[in-house]
């Protein structure tokens, strides 16, 4: 199947840090890839903007609000089915409470410690990244 046949998805991703200079990860809890680890986020819905779905996505997902500081990068991944296009965002807690309302775990994971989990394929190019 070539990328013209696949499905495409379009999605937002908040790579969330905190004061200590930990990262946010969060664990699937459905699905396929069920157990791996991902950066909070989803699907950029028609009308939305980049960080108006990432705003929604993290309210839905984890209930609370974020500061977005800048955009990172965008990642382009072909998964067996569809093919991903991740617009990733470095983003900070405008709250001190949250919750995980899809996810089955989350951890704040230090920079040295961030290939502790088994991230997503699209996710891991993000982690050599972020490891600097």
């Amino acid at each position: 199947m070539d990328l013209s046949e696949k499905r495409r998805i379009e999605v937002v991703a908040a790579v969330i840090h905190d004061a200590a200079g930990r990262i946010f990860a969060t664990q699937r809890g459905y699905g396929e890839w069920k157990d791996w680890w991902e950066f909070p986020g989803g699907k950029i819905e028609a009308g939305e903007s980049a960080t108006e779905a990432l705003q929604r996505e993290i309210r839905e997902e984890l209930s609370t609000e974020i500061l977005i500081d800048e955009f990172l990068c965008t990642v382009e991944y072909d998964y067996p089915k569809f093919h991903l296009t991740m617009h990733c965002f470095l983003c900070s807690m405008n709250s001190d409470s949250l919750h995980l309302n899809e996810h089955e775990d989350a951890r704040w994971l230090a920079k040295d410690k961030l290939k502790s989990v088994r991230w997503l394929p699209a996710d891991e190019g993000l982690i050599a990244r972020l490891s600097e």
